[in-house]
């Protein structure tokens, strides 16, 4: 496996000027030998320029790729010894499964006995072992992807394993296994492994680190509970999380912050970052950190209930607070007053965080 380092930028065109000329805006970061990360964010983000990047598929018009502190930006894929599985299954149909699998591993002159191993262990492992003597030809495309996953994992001397969306194809109901599957494979055989997609779900539980992009800009690198808890962006926020987070502006003078007309008492952490100056402020709190609140509590919002949905595991309800709506999120049964009532909604605790210029301060 190997250790990915990155410091560069890429622009499709020529002499790029200014931000919008860069498909990738330049970028320093690291990825660890045998970690599992994620490329998380909307179409157009950067995430596959950036994998075909690491693959060596494309060479960065500024900058360099390192592997294990080897310089291999110009390097094809074959010289990086890199796999990577596609969106679309990548085999030959008029192969048997096993020799789909076995194809990267001949290729490279591995002993018999070695690939009978190898490919009985991934088949094992990607429940493929009762398929092996059938022709791809004839599978589903869940299976046939399956085939994919296993070449790109079936070669255990591969400094990385990259990920292009590959489950775009596959069944909704067999991604849940299959991304378990995928995780299990992780923590069996240390790969390293890299995992473009726009879906937080598929993201968030099968990485480890995920980086989280937006319009040619990682916005944030961190674990999904740091992804939760505390968005250094509200991007993140706002893109993490269903619903994503609430944001309302807010004030801040007078030693105390201000919503609207509503006063709220200073919070410590925020009054040392942001200092004494008059300025304008975001707090922005998770639905499922709002809680019901007594009128007037320190910390607490009045609002106008305007729906609320009965989801089953739990209940969502949406209010008006100003000419802002704020969603929140409560366990099933929780007693709710009625729509066009008001009500009152603890925003300060724990979890409330503070955004300045739409940044992080506290």
């Amino acid at each position: 496996m190997a250790r990915i380092t990155l410091d560069l930028a890429h622009a499709y065109g020529p002499q790029p000027q200014q931000d919008s000329d860069y498909a990738l805006l330049p970028l320093q970061m690291e990825f660890a030998d045998g970690g599992a990360y994620a490329l998380l964010g909307p179409s157009g983000c950067g995430k596959t320029t950036l994998l075909n990047i690491m693959s060596g598929l494309l060479a960065p018009s500024h900058g360099k790729v390192l592997f294990d502190g080897r310089d291999v930006t110009r390097d094809s894929p074959q010289q990086r010894n890199i796999a990577q599985v596609f969106q679309f299954p990548v085999i030959y149909d008029t192969m048997t499964v096993a020799e789909n699998l076995a194809f990267p591993l001949r290729n490279r002159q591995v002993p018999e006995a070695e690939i009978r191993q190898r490919v009985g262990a991934i088949a094992e492992m990607l429940e493929l072992s009762g398929q092996l003597n059938q022709r791809a030809a004839g599978l589903a495309a869940d299976a046939k992807q399956k085939i994919s996953l296993g070449r790109g994992l079936v070669r255990s001397d591969v400094a990385a394993v990259l990920f292009d969306e590959p489950l775009t194809v596959i069944d909704p109901h067999l991604k849940w296994q299959l991304r378990r599957k995928l995780k299990q494979i992780h923590q069996e055989l240390k790969l390293t492994l890299i995992y473009v997609t726009h879906d937080q779900v598929e993201a968030l539980t099968f990485a480890e680190q995920v980086v989280v992009m937006s319009r040619g800009k990682v916005m944030q690198l961190g674990t999904p509970d740091a992804l939760f808890e505390r968005p250094r962006h509200v991007f993140v926020g706002h893109f993490i999380g269903s619903p994503g987070m609430n944001f309302l502006p807010l004030q801040c003078r007078d030693g105390a912050l201000w919503v609207g007309a509503q006063s709220m008492p200073m919070a410590q952490a925020l009054q040392a970052a942001a200092g004494t100056q008059p300025q304008s402020l975001h707090l922005g709190i998770r639905p499922e950190y709002l809680r019901l609140a007594q009128p007037e509590a320190p910390g607490a919002l009045p609002v106008q209930v305007l729906r609320v949905q009965d989801l089953g595991a739990h209940v969502l309800l949406s209010a008006q607070a100003g000419a802002h709506v704020l969603k929140a999120r409560f366990a099933a049964g929780t007693p709710l007053p009625d729509v066009g009532q008001n009500m009152w909604l603890q925003l300060q605790g724990p979890h409330t965080c503070y955004y300045r210029d739409e940044e992080l301060l506290a």
